[in-house]
C-alpha cells in the first residue's frame, strides 16, 4: 500500500497577489504546526510539495523536525486563474465546477488542472511505491484530484473547505489504485 497525504495549505496572506510567492499568515504560520503535529505519526518517507510558497512553507516545519527535505514537484501547483485578480471568485469558481472545461484567457480550466496533477501523481506512485509520501497542495488542485477518484466530489464539497485550512486528505492506493479517501479537518 502507499498513502499520500495531500496537505491543502495554512491561511496565506491574499493581499499579496503573486500567487507563486504568496506567503502564510502569522495565523498560517502557527497553524502548519497542526500538520506537523497530525503526521508525526504517520511514519513518512517523503515530502513532495507544490512549488508555490505557502504549500512549501505549510509542510516545512514537519520536514525540519523529521529531517527531510521537500522535492517540489511543479505539476502540483495551483491552477492558474488569470493574469488578473478576480473580484468575484465565487461565481468563477462555481462556473468552472459546472463546465471543467471552463476558463479565461491567461488561465486552466479544473480538466487541464486535474490532468497535470493526476499525471503527477502517477509518477509519484511510480517513484515511491509502497511509501508514506506527504505533498504540499492547494484547495482547488486537491479537489480535482478528489473528484478523479470520487466524481460526486463537486462545488458544494468545494465550498465546504474553500475556507478550511489548512486541511489534509489522506489517499490509500493499491499500486495506482484509489482503495480510500479520509479527509482530515485540523481545525
Amino acid at each position: 500500500m502507499t498513502r499520500v497525504y495531500f496537505v491543502r495549505h495554512a491561511e496565506p496572506n491574499y493581499d499579496n497577489h503573486d500567487d507563486y510567492n504568496r506567503e502564510l499568515t502569522p495565523k498560517g504560520m502557527e497553524d502548519r504546526k497542526l500538520v506537523t503535529t497530525f503526521l508525526s505519526d504517520k511514519n513518512i518517507d517523503v515530502v513532495l510539495s507544490s512549488p508555490f510558497k505557502r504549500a512549501v512553507d505549510t509542510v516545512a516545519d514537519f520536514a525540519e523536525k523529521k529531517g527531510l527535505s521537500i522535492e517540489t514537484i511543479d505539476a502540483f501547483r495551483e491552477r492558474r486563474v488569470d493574469s488578473c485578480w478576480i473580484e468575484d471568485f465565487a461565481e468563477f469558481t462555481k462556473r468552472q465546477w459546472s463546465d471543467f472545461d471552463y476558463k479565461l484567457s491567461d488561465g486552466e480550466c479544473l480538466r487541464e488542472v486535474q490532468d497535470r496533477n493526476i499525471a503527477a501523481l502517477d509518477t509519484v506512485l511510480e517513484k515511491y511505491k509502497g511509501k508514506n509520501i506527504v505533498v504540499g497542495s492547494h484547495g482547488t488542485a486537491l479537489s480535482t484530484i478528489i473528484n478523479y477518484y470520487d466524481n460526486s466530489f463537486g462545488h458544494e464539497d468545494f465550498e465546504k473547505i474553500r475556507l478550511v485550512m489548512p486541511w489534509i486528505v489522506e489517499f490509500v492506493f493499491n499500486d495506482k489504485k484509489c482503495i480510500t479517501i479520509n479527509k482530515y479537518n485540523l481545525m
